[in-house]
């Protein structure tokens, strides 16, 4: 969804912007399913703005978060695909 989001405004930058907000307020979404959320979002959004390290970095913030998940959860699977992609 997020990757909609910044695909549909055409400015990832401003997407991702949005993600880190959420992230620099860990007092707010704590070990809430949004804060990892976040991280994928924000990974997201720096492939679409073309940065690829940092997208690479929060997608791995997001992967070891849900490190002990059911691998069969369908966003992770997701998640594993896309980040295989970028590299």
């Amino acid at each position: 969804m997020q990757q909609q989001v910044a695909n549909a405004t055409g400015k990832p930058g401003a997407a991702g912007n949005e993600f880190q907000k959420i992230l620099d307020h860990t007092g707010v979404a704590g070990n809430e399913p949004l804060a990892a959320l976040a991280h994928l979002g924000l990974g997201r959004a720096y492939s679409l703005a073309g940065d690829s390290a940092k997208s690479k970095a929060a997608y791995q913030d997001f992967l070891a978060l849900w490190k002990d998940a059911d691998p069969d959860v369908p966003i992770l699977k997701q998640v594993k695909a896309e980040y295989a992609r970028l590299h």
